[in-house]
């Protein structure tokens, strides 16, 4: 697969606070990679450095094979930034803002006419193209800097938290877009605190803590690799002391939701023969029974918590 993205040793250090510690990692074309952690991880800070905002203090990092640092106009003519904060002109209208786009990316006007009125269609923005940004709400504003930055069709897209505290209409029409784009062939760099949202786009994640990149894997690999204790859900025709299932041969640990139990088992298959002789022997039967497989979020937290792998 082509390298897109490359961060080799990036460092950047505030004052005494080393906020990036010698991350690395690649990104390959078609990729939607999505660069996960905490606040105060370090994740804003690496994707300024990979889009040439801020330079870094050590290592280095290419776009498209474009040297971030030597060569900035050229890399940044082939990539689009989706900021968290709206970097669009609120005095300007949601047309005048992408003609602006436009303009500043040499694109004929023509061509850049064409591509806004497509963009806004899709985002759902084309009929109060003319009316001033500093109108619209936080989830339109998002829709149209995305239509911003994807308006001289760029090959990688970077996006910082872009569903962050928005509707779910919003929410679900930016996803949507991402995916289709991605689909057309553009290689997306994700930085997200929802685990859910990363886990249903992106093909890898990276977990970052305290300046340091901590896993990159698949998704679905980096929820196994942590699947250390197993969990089952149990729930029974009538209620049962905690200390009677924590008594069970297997079971770790209880915890009750509603009617139900969740159990952190040492193996599913013996916890499961346990607990239905658990039952034989004091007359219930089992309503329910399944086995939970652990989350992105459960990988996120055993990854980032201080004594994490």
């Amino acid at each position: 697969m082509t390298e897109i993205i490359s961060a080799r040793g990036l460092v950047k250090t505030f004052g005494a606070n080393r906020a990036v510690d010698g991350v690395s990692f690649t990104v390959g074309e078609g990729e939607i990679f999505g660069f996960l952690g905490p606040n105060g991880a370090g994740k804003t800070t690496t994707t300024r450095m990979l889009t040439g905002v801020i330079p870094p203090d050590a290592g280095t990092a290419t776009v498209l094979g474009h040297d971030i640092r030597r060569e900035p106009v050229l890399a940044k003519q082939d990539f689009g930034v989706v900021p968290e904060t709206s970097n669009a002109y609120t005095d300007l209208s949601a047309w005048q803002n992408m003609m602006l786009m436009g303009e500043l990316y040499g694109l004929p006007r023509s061509l850049a006419e064409e591509r806004s009125t497509d963009l806004l269609k899709t985002v759902g923005l084309h009929g109060k193209k003319d009316q001033k940004v500093q109108a619209y709400s936080k989830g339109m504003k998002q829709r149209l800097i995305l239509a911003m930055a994807l308006v001289h069709d760029p090959r990688v897209l970077f996006l910082d938290e872009p569903t962050g505290g928005l509707d779910v209409q919003s929410t679900q029409m930016i996803l949507s877009l991402l995916r289709d784009k991605n689909r057309e062939g553009i290689t997306i760099f994700l930085t997200t605190h929802n685990m859910e949202e990363a886990n249903r786009l992106c093909h890898r994640v990276a977990i970052i803590r305290r300046g340091k990149i901590v896993a990159i894997d698949a998704p679905e690999r980096l929820k196994m690799a942590i699947d250390r204790v197993h969990r089952i859900e149990v729930s029974f025709d009538r209620e049962v002391p905690d200390e009677a299932l924590g008594k069970v041969s297997g079971v770790a640990g209880v915890k009750r939701t509603g009617d139900k139990y969740v159990l952190d088992v040492l193996g599913r298959d013996a916890a499961i023969r346990s607990l239905v002789a658990f039952a034989g022997e004091n007359n219930l039967q089992i309503v329910t029974l399944n086995t939970l497989a652990p989350t992105l979020d459960d990988a996120f937290l055993r990854l980032t918590q201080e004594g994490g792998p």
